[in-house]
């Protein structure tokens, strides 16, 4: 069974208006995953932002910077600390799934477009079977850049786009036990 890598679901990701973002049902779909995960004891890994920046909600010692309490690691689970949207960046998460003999990863979190891409992106890059579970991840709208206002589904919609194919296979959170 693949690894499960959840990406950023800290408390600071509840934060924001619920209009601006998409698939407010992630969080019980990775909930749920991560239950599928935990019962056949597979590899899980979370992902935790810690922001370099001062006064930012996942600036270390935060109350946004800490996991969601229902999607928070079990002591046996490894917990990757990044600071950039690469989990892979100086972070030693490659060589920790390489040392288990991991070939693929199954990728859930927030936000779509942001780290949840840029991982996949880095794991297809560096030849893991990645699967990015659509359901299983949200965005937030945004300004394009041509200042055109995009909802949060147009984002998440090209995020996936943009992966799906090249760098990972999008999948719907049914199929996700069954990726490999």
């Amino acid at each position: 069974m693949p690894a499960l890598l959840i990406i950023d679901m800290q408390i600071g990701m509840t934060w924001p208006e619920p209009a601006v973002r998409n698939n407010h049902q992630a969080e019980t779909v990775i909930a749920g995953l991560l239950k599928a995960w935990r019962l056949r004891n597979a590899p899980v890994v979370h992902v935790r932002h810690m922001s370099r920046t001062p006064g930012s909600p996942f600036w270390p010692g935060q109350p946004g910077a800490e996991f969601q309490p229902a999607l928070a690691p079990l002591p046996h689970e490894h917990v990757v600390e990044k600071n950039v949207p690469d989990a892979f960046v100086n972070t030693g998460l490659e060589r920790w799934l390489h040392a288990r003999g991991e070939t693929a990863l199954v990728v859930v979190g927030v936000s779509t477009n942001n780290s949840v891409e840029s991982t996949a992106r880095t794991a297809g890059n560096l030849g893991f079977r990645t699967y990015v579970v659509s359901d299983g991840t949200f965005a937030f709208a945004k300004t394009d850049f041509s200042g055109v206002q995009r909802s949060a589904e147009d984002v998440h919609a090209m995020a996936l786009g943009n992966l799906h194919g090249e760098y990972a296979t999008v999948i719907h959170s049914e199929a996700a036990p069954n990726a490999a």
